[in-house]
């Protein structure tokens, strides 16, 4: 059983989410692992939380779970969701929130214990978690933080002895995850389908009065904050799209209320331009592939106005309507914002009519030949291009004779426009044969290649000759690769 570190509070706890009725969560606490180790540990994030530098060996007897902060009053959060289309109940099946640390500026993140035994959402699972898909939610999470996407970031992974069950004998650890909020679309359509209209009530005035105050005096606070979450996923799956970042299971349940991208499971990063590319090996139909991820987003977002629907007016016909504003205003918004995320790829800050047509061409031949992602547009600026395809960059000619010609018409000059891609355009992702062999490694207990990889990861958009072998890829090796769900 946990016991609870008096002595040091380490986190400066609240527990707002104990005011919501007690249908969304689960009180209890995690189960205590044998032999805790720290494995990894985020220093720059605890500094930036404002959390005292403890003894590593009292570090992870806490974020273990073997040992409770002061102040903590764990649960396991209630929420529905749909998978793949299906809806279910769900819930934090092998996951438990500590509380709500509070920083010194008086900014609050949740801190959760991921792998943390079974709660009365498993469904029949061990509430446990491998080493290596923590260690990859730690680096791939710790790679989108630094590329400047809004994402859940990890404090640390906790090695433990307690064997995990799955296709072998693995490694199990308990991931240390920091959000703004753990809150989700699923978790309205739990509150909608599973509570009364009264809970839903709580629900959302507890969304409105944590994160988002300033609807409040709004005509119709519900129909707000509909549209502030859609604009914020907006925002936040462009940001995807930009560096090549395929999710892998937008689920609703694993759709940000704050707009931060979470739940790092079959997650990848595309390396040769296809838009129909799919890592997860359980995507079979590529509901969740590359091109797709603005169309299910916008799904999303429909199931979270369908939940909202008895708060947005009391008449069912009149807040179908009044939310179909806003889901219609959703193609427009999403496209304005891909293109000017697209024309500063390219350099372009004020775009002419004809503009469109150049980015258009553009991806059209990148697609045709395959042609990598990221290479592509840092070879645009960089003077050693980093893309060995010949055949495209050949037949690329006429498109960039175009192109900077349209550069020399800029008024800011080329130079400008050069730095203008070098914000927008990252020289380095974790590209995904060398994030496997980092986390094999890691998982043997040699963490070089992984430490190497969280070194560089760091700064994304600078680039020198000592990173040159982590910007290529071997593209035998994406054509059969797969990502499986963090278990």
């Amino acid at each position: 059983m946990a016991t609870v570190d008096n002595k040091n509070s380490t986190f400066n706890f609240d527990n707002t989410y104990l005011m919501l009725p007690s249908v969304f969560y689960s009180k209890l606490n995690p189960a205590e692992v044998q032999n805790p180790a720290m494995f990894l540990f985020n220093d720059a994030l605890r500094e930036a939380l404002g959390i005292e530098k403890k003894q590593e060996e009292s570090f992870s007897l806490i974020l273990s779970g073997n040992k409770l902060p002061k102040n903590s009053k764990p649960l396991a959060q209630a929420y529905a969701g749909h998978q793949f289309g299906h809806f279910t109940m769900l819930g934090d099946g092998r996951a438990i929130l500590l509380g709500e640390h509070i920083t010194q500026s008086g900014k609050s993140f949740d801190i959760q214990l991921k792998g943390s035994g079974k709660t009365p959402y498993s469904r029949g699972g061990d509430g446990k978690a491998t080493l290596k898909s923590m260690l990859r939610e730690y680096l791939i999470s710790e790679a989108i933080y630094h590329l400047g996407i809004p994402t859940s970031r990890s404090l640390a992974v906790v090695k433990t002895d307690d064997p995990v069950y799955r296709e072998d004998i693995q490694k199990s650890a308990v991931l240390t995850r920091v959000m703004k909020s753990h809150l989700r679309v699923g978790t309205f359509e739990y509150a909608r389908y599973f509570g009364t209209k009264e809970d839903l009530l709580s629900l959302f005035n507890y969304t409105i009065n944590r994160h988002f105050p300033e609807l409040l005096d709004s005509k119709n606070p519900a129909l707000g904050l509909l549209d502030k979450i859609m604009r914020l996923q907006i925002e936040l799956i462009v940001e995807w799209m930009r560096v090549g970042f395929i999710h892998g299971v937008m689920n609703t349940d694993n759709t940000s209320i704050c707009g931060e991208t979470f739940d790092y499971g079959p997650c990848a990063f595309m390396n040769s331009y296809n838009p129909d590319t799919v890592f997860s090996s359980i995507d079979r139909f590529g509901r969740y592939s590359f091109k797709n991820q603005p169309k299910i987003l916008k799904w999303n977002i429909i199931k979270l106005a369908e939940s909202l629907l008895p708060i947005i007016h009391h008449n069912e016909d009149n807040a179908i309507s009044l939310a179909l504003e806003i889901i219609n205003q959703f193609d427009g918004i999403y496209s304005d914002k891909w293109y000017k995320m697209m024309f500063s790829k390219i350099g372009i800050e004020t775009p002419a009519e004809d503009d469109y047509k150049l980015i258009d061409e553009l991806m059209h031949t990148m697609q045709r030949y395959q042609a990598d992602y990221t290479n592509t547009f840092t070879g645009l600026y960089l003077d050693n291009c980093l893309d060995d395809n010949k055949s495209f960059t050949k037949a690329l000619q006429p498109w960039r004779k175009k192109w900077t010609e349209r550069l020399d018409e800029n008024k800011r000059g080329v130079e400008y426009a050069k730095s203008l891609m070098k914000k927008t355009n990252p020289v380095l992702i974790p590209r995904n044969i060398h994030v496997e062999e980092a986390l094999d490694l890691a998982d043997k207990g040699n963490l070089s290649k992984l430490h190497a990889l969280l070194n560089a990861i760091q700064t994304p958009y600078e680039y020198n000759e000592e990173i040159k072998d982590l910007l290529l890829t071997d593209q035998k090796f994406d054509k059969t690769y797969q990502t499986f769900c963090g278990t």
